[in-house]
């Protein structure tokens, strides 16, 4: 018997009904879906320490239980000491099994973790159904030995959904157990 994430066999059996009762969709195919978990750490910093780039790459390698990738800059900026190709990030791309591990983790373990927690932002949601978290300290994940950490860095997860509209998103990611904050 194969493994199964306990928040994707959710999905199938309650967020698909929940959502397609509360949208009227006709066919469960037109129900959203969570498609990717993409999380993004810009080091600034890394332009005059290269050292910072792999301690933020091994970071988010555990974190996400992927191997993360190094984002390039684009441009050449003078005032920042910055050239074209120079690692200034790091950043992974989660789908399928690995996603669903990573948002069981995130909610269950990690957000609590953060310090005077009143639930995430409701306004990260960008008109077509995505939806951006920003996060200050990377030590919120039990991955991460605080003794071990050099420089606490913040990073971006973005959720991309098949949804059209930020109001069936949202409802999707509150299915999935996401604390929202209620005004």
């Amino acid at each position: 018997m194969s493994y199964t994430p306990r928040l994707k066999e959710k999905y199938r059996k309650e967020i698909i009904s929940n959502l397609k009762e509360r949208f009227s969709y006709k066919s469960p195919m037109q129900v959203p879906k969570l498609v990717k978990i993409c999380l993004n750490q810009g080091v600034g910093d890394a332009v005059s320490d290269k050292k910072l780039i792999e301690y933020a790459l091994n970071e988010m390698s555990n974190i996400s239980g992927q191997k993360a990738v190094p984002t390039k800059s684009k441009k050449d900026i003078s005032n920042f000491k910055l050239r074209i190709g120079v690692n200034i990030g790091a950043r992974v791309t989660l789908r399928d099994e690995v996603m669903y591990e990573f948002l069981d983790r995130l909610i269950s373990v990690a957000l609590p973790r953060i310090r005077d927690f009143k639930g995430v932002n409701n306004k990260g949601f960008d008109g077509k159904g995505n939806y951006t978290l920003g996060v200050t300290e990377q030590i919120i994940f039990p991955e991460i030995d605080i003794d071990k950490v050099n420089k606490i860095t913040g990073m971006d997860i973005t959720f991309v959904t098949s949804a059209e509209t930020d109001d069936e998103a949202f409802h999707l990611l509150k299915e999935f157990g996401i604390p929202f904050k209620t005004n």
